[in-house]
This record gives structure tokens, sequence and C-alpha cells, in this order.
């Protein structure tokens, strides 16, 4: 059995491959009354779309969502609401070599090792084309989400990380890295072209913070919200690691250094850190949600690599066709969108038990 549907009581269903005409979402349990058009979707899908510039593949795709169903005079009815992204720059031919052997680091061998086939055009099912689907599905979440602001910026390529003295929220959308650092995304584009022009590619960390998640959303045991967001990120293509609040600094820091204290507000507790990341026990404490997400480096590369074909004879392959030198660039809005899912989720199921 495949799983290709996650989430609760909001549950959304992604379907189609990276090379066939089209692929796209149902979300299910989406609550009526909701205003919803393609034009609220289009801008998280325009921050995603590749061939913006030379730091991203050079596909092509407008990505232009249609809504299907679900929608009647301009709001959600409470049916499934089905979205719809058309494929229309497709290089099958590029994949001709990937047909015969496997790419280290990439789904091939595994796919063919579960199905006994795979759709080696672009990788198919496994292709980050995927996560395009899933980012119209979060842009429907976050109007689920009245108040809850979700932001997502790369804090690092390759071993280069910003300065976070110097970091303004207001320079993520005047670079094509979505950095908050400007100098930093000065020296990424030298680093990060050196590396296309190398045929190689680089890995990225990308952290994601959502303000005004009230206190109480999430579950203890089995429902944990951040239990959730962990699972959520590592299930975007290339994730090879989550970390939630201090993370794995955790590790290395004193009972008393990791404390968040709190003091009495006017409004509730006040927190004087927040190394847990807003979640506690499973459940939001009202402090920002933070989760930092790591990306690994494009498989598919111009770079010859030892590998072996289908035949099991030992061989190289270098993969040629249009792939970004850096996915985590274009997997920003990505973890935005898993964000607004699983907070979307866990705010139902709040509702849900609590009133």
């Amino acid at each position: 059995m495949s799983v290709n549907t996650f989430g609760r009581v909001l549950r959304f269903t992604t379907w189609g491959e990276s090379h066939g005409p089209a692929l796209g979402a149902v979300l299910d349990g989406c609550p009526p009354g909701i205003a919803l058009t393609e034009a609220m979707i289009q801008p998280f899908m325009d921050a995603r779309a590749p061939g913006q510039s030379k730091f991203t593949t050079q596909r092509r795709e407008p990505d232009a969502v249609k809504i299907l169903s679900g929608v009647f005079e301009g709001r959600t009815t409470g049916t499934p609401v089905s979205l719809m992204i058309e494929n229309v720059d497709q290089r099958s031919k590029d994949y001709s070599e990937v047909a015969k052997a496997y790419r280290p680091g990439h789904a091939d061998y595994a796919y063919d090792a579960k199905y006994g086939l795979r759709d080696y055009r672009g990788g198919g099912r496994s292709s980050a084309r995927e996560t395009a689907a899933r980012v119209a599905a979060g842009a429907v979440a976050r109007l689920i989400l009245p108040g809850v602001k979700i932001t997502a910026y790369v804090s690092q390529i390759g071993r280069d990380e910003i300065d976070r003295s110097a970091m303004d929220f207001s320079q993520i959308g005047q670079n094509p890295f979505f950095c908050p650092d400007a100098a930093a995304a000065t020296r990424w584009e030298a680093l990060v072209d050196g590396a296309r022009k190398a045929g190689s590619s680089l890995g990225a960390v990308v952290e994601c913070v959502a303000e005004n998640v009230p206190a109480g959303w999430g579950a203890p045991v089995y429902g944990k919200l951040d239990a959730d967001l962990a699972g959520a990120m590592m299930g975007i293509n290339a994730v090879k690691g989550v970390e939630i609040g201090a993370g794995f600094g955790a590790a290395m820091l004193s009972g008393e250094e990791n404390a968040d204290p709190m003091r009495a507000g006017a409004d509730g507790p006040q927190f004087e850190a927040n190394n847990a990341g807003g979640i506690a026990g499973g459940i939001s404490t009202g402090q920002p949600v933070i989760v930092r997400v790591a990306f690994k480096p494009t498989s598919s590369i111009l770079s010859a690599v030892d590998t072996i074909g289908r035949d099991g004879e030992n061989t190289q392959i270098s993969t040629k066709g249009r792939h970004d030198p850096c996915v985590g660039i274009r997997g920003t809005p990505v973890v935005e969108a898993m964000m607004a899912l699983v907070l979307a989720d866990h705010m139902m199921l709040h509702r849900a038990q609590c009133g």
C-alpha cells in the first residue's frame, strides 16, 4: 500500500507524476464558507515555481492552479476541494540514461526494489515536482488559520550560515534565496552558481516560524504537534533532518540553560526563552512554533558518480536535464505549506475535542 494522504481532520491527498499531464491535491475536511479563489492560491505557487533565476532548475512551469471542486460562488462548500496543476514543460528524453542505471542518493533503486518498475522520467512520483501540490493545499490551509503568520527562510547553504544579528525578514522576498540576511544572499550567489557550473549541488537548512499559534493545539503521546510537524517535514523530498526549537543543540545544554523560564504577564505567562520551539509535551505553549529542516544536496548532478545499472553491472551515471543546484531554496515555500497544513489540522482536532 502506498500512502499518499496526510492529516486527520483536514486530510489532503496528492496525485500525479513529474512528467505526467498534471498533478494535484484533494483537500478533504475543509470547513465550509471560507473565501477561496485560484488567485488566492497563485502567489504561493509563484514563490515555489521553477525557472525564476539561474539558481534553480530552468524547467518552465507556470504552475497555474485550477479549482475543480469544493468551491461555489467563491466559497468552500465543505466538500472535497480538488486542485490541479498542469505540467507543460517536460523533457522526458533527458532521462534516457536514468532508465538504464540508478542515480545514487535518489529514489531510483528503492522504487525499483519495492514495485519492480519505476517511472524514470524525472523520478515520477519521487520528484520534488510533487511538492507543487502540497503548496497549493497549504495555501488553502492558511485560510483556516486566521491570525497565524507563517514565515520560512533559508538560514544556511552548504557550510555558509546567515548572521543572525543581521536578520531582516523584509529581505526574504528581495533575493532568490528566501534569505533574511542581505550579505549572506550576496555570498550565496557565487556559492550556488559555482556548484551549478561545476555540475554539482549543495544542501541547505530552512527555518520556519509560526507566530500567534495559541496555547493548546496538539495532544499528548500519539498526537503530538511536534511529532506531526517532524513527520510532515521529513515527508518533503530531499529532507534528511528536522529540529524543533533548540533541536540537537538541546543535548549540549544543562537543565537550567534549556528551561524556558516563565513569569506572570497581563495576558498569561511570559516566556523568557523558547528552546522548546513553542511546543511542550506535544502541545503548543503560545510561543512561536519554530522548525528547522535540513535538505540534502540534489542527487541529480552532471558530475559522473559510480552506480549500477538495472542489469546489476557496475557503471557510472551523469544526470542530464534541468535540476536545482540547491533544492532547499525552492523547498522554502513547501516547508511553509506543510507547517500550515499541520497547524490547521491540529486547530480542527483541538476544536473537535475541546470546543
